[in-house]
């Protein structure tokens, strides 16, 4: 049986057409990339709610602001590289400053881009969103918590990231499965080590702990869609459960959820940690399989990392 596959940015397309259908003062923009982030589908069909801005990610951000405080809910869309790479000003001021209620909805995010090379792949933005105030970070794991993340963030009175990715990933959630913002999801219990981990890490997570189960270590794997707020108290029991954690990300390890996680730990419970993601470096041209092979971002890094811990 072939295993299905679909992008995170998929599910933006779809629930952002769902949510227009819906309620007229859902509002997207767009920077000149409307068909690669999935809006194609709502510009044809409601052309009233599709502001094109062009190659304009900082001026969106000033738009996006006014549309919320005008009553609008606007969803701005962009490369992650470039929102919230290139208007990180006019988001922490414009928009999370007068806590305006606008959706940030990035693809394209982290190494699996793939052969755009190094200055598309955002390694970064999770944590330049993570300390702005006001700001609720979000990355889902697979299509249908990405329809979720969006629903869920045009209900929520604030301003919202949401971390969207372009390779089709296999779907380890589906249309029934829980997803509540800031209440992170134990998929997997165990007694041995805690492994957290978000976006597509999730699924390279789920792997690692088969791979570890056949060996006899028993791992909990918690899929941690919101960077913030973090569910401390389901972090912290399982950390005080298991007495190792290990982080993942598609992200570097410094800032991202591993920065978070290891925060939390050493001002409320010091626990040995590792983390498993970009270490401080560039990315570089290739598939998506060969560089998240190479950055240490898979199930392989995940194994080795628990067995230095253990």
């Amino acid at each position: 049986m072939t295993e299905i596959k679909k992008a995170t940015r998929d599910g933006f397309g779809d629930a952002i057409l769902e949510l227009a259908q819906n309620n007229k003062n859902i509002v997207a923009l767009s920077a000149n990339l409307g068909e690669s982030t999935k809006l194609d589908k709502l510009k044809k069909n409601f052309p009233d709610q599709y502001i094109e801005c062009g190659v304009a990610e900082q001026n969106m951000a000033g738009i996006a602001a006014g549309l919320a405080l005008s009553g609008k809910i606007p969803f701005i869309t962009s490369f992650a590289a470039f929102s919230p790479g290139r208007n990180w000003e006019q988001i922490r001021v414009s928009i999370c400053y007068n806590r305006a209620n606008v959706k940030i909805a990035s693809t394209h995010a982290g190494l699996s881009v793939g052969p755009d090379g190094a200055t598309h792949q955002s390694l970064e933005d999770l944590a330049i969103t993570r300390v702005i105030p006001n700001l609720t970070v979000i990355c889902p794991a697979d299509y249908h918590e990405a329809k979720k993340a969006v629903i869920a963030a045009a209900n929520h009175n604030g301003p919202v990231y949401i971390r969207l990715g372009r390779e089709p990933m296999p779907m380890i959630t589906d249309e029934n499965s829980s997803f509540e913002i800031g209440k992170c999801d134990i998929l997997k219990e165990g007694s041995d080590v805690t492994i957290i981990a978000t976006g597509i890490m999730v699924n390279e997570a789920l792997k690692a702990s088969e791979k570890l189960a056949e060996q006899g270590i028993h791992s909990e794997v918690i899929n941690c869609h919101t960077i913030k707020p973090l569910d401390e108290e389901t972090i912290i029991s399982s950390a005080k459960k298991t007495g190792k954690v290990i982080t993942a990300e598609e992200h570097q390890i410094i800032g991202g959820l591993g920065g978070a996680v290891a925060e939390l730990l050493s001002q409320k419970l010091p626990t040995p940690i590792k983390r498993v993601g970009v270490h401080d470096t560039f990315g570089e041209s290739g598939t998506a399989k060969e560089l998240l092979e190479k950055y240490s971002c898979d199930s392989t890094a995940i194994i080795k990392s628990v067995k230095e811990i253990i």
